[in-house]
């Protein structure tokens, strides 16, 4: 597991709660450190299950996230890089995203878990999402870093296309907040301190630290 120096914090009371609260803490010498209020956010409209990142999996655990069931991933991830409709400068990798760029979702697709710009790739996909849209969702974002997106070796049907963004009510599998709060959190990212998403309820999350250095 990579060191890191910033973590996002995510709990919730419950695997099935769609409602949870985000905390933001940096590394000071060898002590965590809150920084920021709490946020209140929203995760899968069907809670949390067991994803794919830099943690191990409980074995005796039921409660394993697949693709298309409304829950967002459990576990610790790194992040990819932020996005959005326009660009916007910030010290954190980011990137602005077309209409013709899309999430790929099917599981059959090569691409599966990864951004593609379309006019440059030859689809083998007939389920996506793009990256922009009407909508504000996806205004400004942060790519989570589960079930290695926009890496080689997705697990096929664990779920994909798993991003911080905007919006208001609970997701496919995301973890939204408002547009103030999203700038605010891809502000305050640091290229350099390898952040990382820990989410969970609080007991799960209590556990995952410990694995944090």
């Amino acid at each position: 597991m990579p060191n890191t120096s910033q973590l996002i914090v995510v709990t919730t009371a419950d695997w099935k709660t769609p409602k949870g609260t985000l905390q933001r803490y940096e590394k000071v010498g060898n002590t965590w450190q809150k920084t920021g209020k709490p946020i209140a956010i929203l995760l899968g409209r069907n809670g949390l299950g067991w994803g794919v990142g830099l943690h191990t999996i409980p074995k005796d655990t039921a409660i394993i996230k697949k693709e298309g069931d409304g829950k967002s991933p459990a576990g610790i991830f790194a992040l990819g890089n932020a996005f959005g409709y326009e660009p916007v400068k910030v010290a954190y990798p980011y990137k602005t995203y077309k209409e013709t760029d899309h999430c790929v979702d099917d599981v059959h697709s090569a691409y599966y878990n990864k951004i593609v710009d379309s006019t440059k790739t030859t689809a083998d996909y007939t389920s996506f999402e793009h990256m922009k849209f009407p909508k504000d969702f996806y205004k400004y974002g942060i790519i989570v870093n589960h079930n290695h997106i926009n890496e080689a070796g997705a697990k096929k049907g664990a779920g994909s296309c798993i991003f911080m963004h905007i919006k208001a009510i609970p997701t496919a599998g995301c973890t939204v907040m408002n547009e103030a709060q999203m700038k605010g959190l891809i502000a305050w990212l640091n290229p350099h301190a390898n952040p990382l998403l820990v989410q969970g309820t609080v007991d799960v999350v209590r556990e995952l630290l410990g694995q944090v250095r």
